[in-house]
């Protein structure tokens, strides 16, 4: 006779927010504001910050590999915010909060320690098991609001994420971060922010049905200033410019002369 050995009990199911910020589209060639207080924002598309993406489309495959029960989406930002985040509920996820603000979170209005402030707040009142945020917005380029809430939350982390593995305890995680020097893997206890990179998955293009649903789904409106966090900017930007435009190019007919431009005019060699 043979016997069968027990199946491995699946990992628990998780409750997962994930942060998203409107931004200026990636493929918008962005100009400096007339007055120099920053980038022209009016009348030019926004969209869900790309890394923003990547972190909605992995809560999306934990729900559906059956290791995500919720996934919530937040948003802090003006009430255009809003189509962001119904962006973040036609990929898949289930339902939204939106902080309310008119503080540009990329000209100096909103620094990242208040966002990750904020975001402790959220995270203080839905209990959830992961926060997942991009590893950096294309506008601001700082790349420190997850590591800053880990820091408040007291969590584990694990930054620029190229892959991500809950155990089937559901007690731990292994992820796979990018490097200057290759990847590699560390092992981190849950619950815990990750901040996603590039090569973590493809965001997938909501179809229309789901479009159509999103707006249905449930989205919540909250104030910032009633969350008691110090929303004044501790930098202030005094003026922005556009880098200066590069010279053209010139032809040489000979190495000897190339040497010679290299060593006496631009002084590299």
């Amino acid at each position: 006779s043979c016997t069968s050995s027990p199946h491995a009990a699946p990992p628990s199911t998780m409750r997962v927010l994930v942060g998203v910020k409107r931004v200026i589209d990636y493929a918008v060639r962005v100009r400096v504001a007339g007055d120099k207080s920053g980038v022209e924002l009016a009348n030019v598309k926004m969209s869900m910050n790309p890394f923003c993406e990547i972190a909605c489309e992995e809560a999306i495959r934990l729900k559906e590999k059956g290791l995500c029960e919720e996934a919530v989406a937040v948003s802090i930002g003006p009430k255009q915010a809003q189509e962001t985040l119904r962006s973040a509920l036609a990929m898949g996820c289930d339902r939204a909060i939106h902080i309310t603000t008119d503080a540009r979170l990329d000209q100096g209005g909103l620094d990242p320690l208040a966002v990750a402030q904020l975001l402790q707040k959220i995270v203080e009142k839905e209990s959830p098991d992961l926060v997942l945020v991009g590893k950096q917005s294309i506008d601001g380029d700082n790349g420190t609001t997850g590591p800053m809430l880990a820091e408040l939350l007291g969590w584990s982390q694990a930054t620029f994420a190229a892959k991500f593995d809950v155990a089937g305890d559901g007690a731990t995680a292994e992820v796979e971060r990018e490097t200057d020097a290759g990847t590699e893997v560390v092992k981190v206890k849950l619950p815990t922010v990750l901040t996603a990179d590039l090569r973590l998955n493809t965001p997938r293009y909501p179809k229309l049905p789901n479009i159509m649903k999103a707006k249905k789904k449930p989205l919540e409106s909250k104030d910032a200033a009633d969350y008691g966090v110090d929303l004044a900017p501790s930098i202030v930007v005094e003026a922005v410019a556009s880098p200066e435009a590069r010279a053209a190019g010139i032809t040489v007919d000979s190495v000897d002369t190339l040497v010679d431009k290299l060593k006496n005019e631009a002084a590299v060699i």
